[in-house]
């Protein structure tokens, strides 16, 4: 399974950037994304970064990723790492929503 990983910018190192996530620091090549500001989040993949991320969209990844590692240690009661999306309907992306009328 491959999975990116959630980390922030904490330095500038021209086409590369010095990132943080997870308690692990490492250089990330930007050139995919461009450089990004210190603070940006992104979506990092065998070190380079591969998407710019919104503040919610890292939590999202950032809790799922949680819910991974939990799910790996035996423990089955993950909803807490889904509040957002427990208790309601999924929705399709609009592409595939099709006419509603």
């Amino acid at each position: 399974m491959c999975i990116g990983e959630v980390v922030r910018v904490v330095a500038d190192d021209g086409h590369f950037a010095w990132c943080e996530g997870d308690g692990t620091r490492e250089r990330i090549d930007m050139m995919l994304i461009g450089a990004q500001p210190v603070g940006t989040w992104v979506l990092a993949f065998h070190g380079a970064a591969r998407q710019v991320l919104s503040e919610t969209e890292a939590a999202g990844m950032h809790a799922a990723r949680q819910a991974l590692a939990a799910l790996q240690s035996g423990d089955i009661r993950i909803d807490a790492y889904f509040a957002d999306l427990v208790g309601r309907e999924p929705l399709l992306p609009a592409h595939l929503q099709g006419d509603r009328t």
